[in-house]
């Protein structure tokens, strides 16, 4: 089992959800956060004073999967969040050690599902 996080672009979740759906992928969480990268921000004037912005907003989805949808997961999400440009994101694949369902007490494989 692995956990998959992506940090990618608001504007381009929708279109990722589509993409991992059609994976077979559909259970998720999804979170707003602020991060910065490459990009470094920028900066904009407000009320006649100039402000650096250095943590954009970003989405983080986080997806727990069985081994033999690790690479079809990956490869639903570069390919629906690719826009190449600077800042369209990252994807962070890390061991997923024990996983329970909640409401069945399943475990392992069978509570990812």
């Amino acid at each position: 089992m692995k956990m998959i996080e992506a940090v990618i672009q608001p504007d381009r979740l929708e279109v990722v959800k589509a993409e991992l759906a059609k994976a077979g992928v559909r259970k998720m969480t999804v979170f707003r956060v602020k991060g910065c990268g490459q990009q470094m921000g920028y900066t904009e004037t407000y009320r006649g004073r100039r402000h650096q912005v250095n943590l954009l907003p970003k989405v983080c989805i986080r997806i727990g999967v069985n081994e033999d949808y690790v690479q079809p997961t990956i490869d639903a999400i570069v390919s629906a969040a690719r826009g190449g440009d600077i800042g369209d994101g990252k994807i962070f694949v890390t061991p997923l050690e024990r996983c329970v369902r909640i409401r069945t007490g399943e475990e392992g494989s069978e509570a990812i599902g």
